[in-house]
């Protein structure tokens, strides 16, 4: 087994909550081998991008943050002769030895289904150097069987299942990350008993869909059974992502009214208000169908703030399906939006399609929905002035020590005054009540009450 004392470690992540998850068990196996997480590059000897290729700019962005530590000098006190850099996620997954071609002072590579395998590769860059790739089309276990350091102790991730088996024709996802499988529910149970007893408030639940989690192994969905049984260990806050319209039945909804713990907000991706572009993006639901759902949650839950993703520009689109779209913001009256113009992932169906739709069109219609989205949170996040909510504390503000930061239940950034006597981070991990005095567009701010 590897051994890490005396070296320093630091993780870039980019993407998903998966590869947050990913990331946080990369650290803990690092630790645990005795190597010392840093905040920097500049301190780090060993340098690990967890990376997603969901999006051009994630590719423009690794190569060029790699590329760019050829300038950056070891630490003076480093051990090792050089900086090992190492690449995994999904373009890991996708490129594999392909990466080390293009970027010769790459020491490592390896895919989503081997994360454990990363110490190993590590050491033989340091003991023997030259590159070291390892890219499995598919995986025996679940990463939660590594160690982790989470970033956060009141909070954490909770994988139900990883992969996918939607196929959307733009997303490489399936591709990198393999078909979907689900854990037993008796081992989310027992995680999740474990988090609470070690004081953690808040639980996610992951999945690239989690709402189908349990079709592999028990022949029918189950996710309603997985929201009943973490519920059941008295976790103080319960949340879950990502959810497939298409696969969102009236139970899980239904939880929404009914569960304890189960938070106020829920991330349901349209991607398109236009059914033709749904259908073309092989979604399996149209705009009707999807309104329903909103119409259904908001009968459950009239508080739920609705977050989503859109795609600008996907092939073929007219004004009129970009109209679609943008009336489907303007009906749901979202608190918040991903949005994103098209990005053309080779290996995906869409990459075939053709699309002559001129880029200041489809730049035109990014903007314009930008500023709606940005109006319809600012209205959103009216009604909550003058309410009371129960803020879960992350610490300090980033701009302001004298300020704290948390999440509301429906998941706003909320900020206050800390009070006298006391620091952010005495409060960190704690539920405080504040008083919203004012909310802009991607905030709450108030008083600690």
């Amino acid at each position: 087994m590897a051994n890490f004392h005396g070296l320093t470690f630091c993780v870039h992540t980019f993407g998903c909550q998966m590869n947050k998850h990913d990331s946080e068990r990369i650290a803990g196996m690092l630790e645990g081998l005795g190597a010392l997480a840093v905040d920097t590059v500049e301190a780090a000897d060993i340098v690990v991008f967890m990376t997603c290729c969901v999006r051009e700019a994630a590719d423009v962005r690794l190569y060029g943050q790699v590329a760019s530590l050829k300038n950056v000098p070891l630490r003076a006190e480093s051990p090792l002769a050089k900086r090992v850099v190492a690449v995994g996620g999904c373009i890991g997954q996708r490129d594999g030895e392909k990466l080390t071609d293009e970027l010769s002072h790459l020491d490592v590579v390896f895919g989503t289904h081997n994360l454990g395998s990363l110490p190993a590769l590590l050491e033989a860059a340091i003991e023997e150097g030259g590159h070291h790739v390892e890219v499995l089309d598919s995986s025996a276990g679940f990463p939660t069987e590594l160690p982790t350091s989470r970033e956060f102790t009141w909070t954490a991730w909770l994988p139900i299942t990883i992969g996918c088996n939607n196929f959307c024709t733009y997303c490489i996802v399936p591709y990198v990350r393999g078909r979907e499988k689900s854990r037993p529910l008796e081992d989310i149970e027992r995680e999740a008993r474990g988090y609470v007893e070690a004081g953690v408030k808040e639980i996610t639940l992951l999945g690239q869909n989690v709402n189908s989690y349990g079709r592999d192994l028990y022949g029918a969905p189950r996710f309603v059974d997985v929201l009943d049984a973490v519920d059941a260990t008295g976790i103080e806050r319960l949340r879950f992502a990502t959810s497939h319209p298409k696969d969102l039945t009236d139970a899980v909804i239904e939880r929404f009214a009914t569960l304890r713990s189960l938070q106020p907000a829920l991330h349901l991706p349209v991607q398109s208000g236009s059914n033709r572009i749904l259908d073309a993006m092989n979604r399996r639901y149209t705009r009707e169908h999807y309104l329903g759902l909103v119409d259904k949650l908001r009968r459950a839950c009239p508080d739920i703030a609705l977050s989503t993703d859109i795609i600008v520009g996907f092939p073929g689109e007219t004004e009129k399906d970009f109209e679609d779209t943008y009336r489907i913001v303007e009906e749901v009256g979202y608190n918040q939006v991903f949005t994103f113009i098209y990005s053309k992932r080779e290996g995906t169906p869409a990459a075939k399609m053709v699309d002559d739709t001129p880029r200041e069109v489809i730049q035109d219609r990014f903007d314009r929905l930008v500023d709606l989205v940005q109006k319809k949170a600012y209205e959103f996040n009216q009604v909550d002035v003058g309410r009371t909510v129960p803020v879960l504390v992350e610490g300090a503000s980033k701009r302001d020590a004298s300020i704290l930061a948390g999440k509301s239940p429906k998941n706003q950034t909320v900020h206050a005054a800390v009070p006298q006597g006391l620091s952010a981070e005495d409060l960190a991990g704690s539920l405080v009540n504040v008083r919203i005095d004012e909310a802009r567009t991607w905030y709450l701010s108030g008083e600690v009450v």
